[in-house]
C-alpha cells in the first residue's frame, strides 16, 4: 500500500483529501465525520514513562556543569539569572526537540525509498543524515526487506482511534529468524533515540504496533478505504542510529492489544474525567462558625 498491499476489495479511489489528517491529537475521518484519538497521544497521555524523568535530571546536571562558570555568573545578576534558570529547565525540550527532528528527517528518507521517489534534496545533502540512511539501505539489503506499504494512515472505528504506521514489509530472513512462513507480512516501525548498546526501544513501540495491527481499515494515497490486511503478531522496530542498526522483535498480538485498551481508557480518564474529580475544599456552614464564635 506504498501504499501497496492488496487488502481485499479496495473501494473507488476518491482522493487523497479522503485521508483522515492529525490534528490536536486527533484523526477526522472527512468521509464519515468520525472523530478517532491518536494512538501516539494515547501512548503519551496514558503510559508512564518514568526513565524520562531521570533522563531530564541528567540532562539538567550535564547541562549545568558543562556551563557551570556562565551559571554562576548569571547567578549573581538579577536580570541574567532568571534567562539562565529558563534555560537551564528547558533543557530536555531543546534535547526531545532536536531528536525529534532527526526522527522526523529519517521517516521522511525512510518514506521516500520505500515509495521509490527521489529522497528530499536538503536531507540528501546533509551530512547528519548519511549515516542513517547507509545504515536504513544496509538493513534492507542484508535482510532482503521488500515493502508493501509506508507512512499509511490506519484507524479502529469500533475502539476510536487511529494513526500512520511506519510500514509494512516481508523479509524471508526475518520470517526464517521467528520461524514463521517466508511470505509473513510484518509491521515495522523505526527509532532513532538511544545508542545501540543503550536503551533505544520500548515496550510502549509494543503497543503501538498492536494498536495498528488491529486496525479496522486503511487509507491507500488515492483516498481509498480497503480493510487492514493481516499482519503477524511479531512486529519489528528498526533501531537505527549513525553508528549502524539493529533489527528488534517487539510482541504485538492481541493480549499486547488488551494493554493498550486499558492505557486509552486512563488517557481518556486524564483527558476528561479527572478534571471533575477534585473538588473545592469545603467550608463549615455558617451556623457551626457563628456557634464556635
Amino acid at each position: 500500500m506504498t501504499n501497496t498491499v492488496q487488502a481485499g476489495a479496495s473501494a473507488p479511489a476518491a482522493g487523497p483529501d479522503r485521508i483522515p489528517r492529525p490534528s490536536q491529537g486527533w484523526y477526522r475521518d472527512p468521509e464519515t465525520g468520525a472523530k478517532l484519538r491518536r494512538v501516539t497521544t494515547i501512548l503519551g497521555q496514558g503510559f508512564p514513562k518514568p526513565e524520562l524523568v531521570f533522563w531530564a535530571a541528567n540532562l539538567t546536571a550535564a547541562d549545568a556543569f558543562a556551563t557551570l562558570p556562565t551559571l554562576v555568573s548569571a547567578s549573581l545578576r538579577p536580570a541574567e539569572r532568571e534567562a539562565a534558570y529558563d534555560w537551564l529547565r528547558k533543557g530536555h525540550i531543546r534535547k526531545k526537540d532536536e531528536r525529534g527532528d532527526i526522527g522526523s528527517a529519517v521517516h521522511d528518507l525512510v518514506e521516500a525509498h520505500v515509495l521509490g521517489e527521489p529522497l528530499p534534496e536538503a536531507l540528501l545533502h546533509d551530512p547528519e543524515m548519511a549515516p542513517y540512511l547507509e545504515n536504513f539501505l544496509q538493513f534492507v539489503a542484508d535482510w532482503e526487506v521488500v515493502f508493501e506499504a509506508s507512512e499509511m494512515t490506519v484507524g479502529n472505528f469500533a475502539d476510536g482511534w487511529a494513526g500512520k504506521l511506519d510500514y509494512l514489509f516481508r523479509s524471508r530472513l526475518i520470517a526464517a529468524a521467528l520461524r514463521v512462513p517466508a511470505d509473513t507480512l510484518f509491521i515495522g516501525d523505526t527509532k532513532t533515540g538511544g545508542e545501540l548498546d543503550e536503551k533505544g526501544v520500548y515496550p510502549e513501540a509494543g503497543l503501538q504496533m498492536s494498536a495498528y495491527r488491529r486496525a479496522e481499515v486503511a487509507w491507500l494515497r488515492d483516498g481509498s478505504k480497503v480493510p487492514m490486511p493481516a499482519v503477524h503478531s511479531t512486529g519489528i522496530v528498526l533501531h537505527l542510529r549513525p553508528e549502524g542498526y539493529r533489527p528488534h522483535p517487539l510482541l504485538c498480538g492481541d493480549d499486547v492489544y488488551e494493554a493498550f485498551l486499558h492505557v486509552q481508557q486512563v488517557a481518556e480518564f486524564k483527558r476528561v474525567l479527572s478534571k471533575s474529580v477534585v473538588g473545592e475544599a469545603l467550608a463549615l456552614p455558617a451556623t457551626v462558625t457563628e456557634r464556635a464564635a
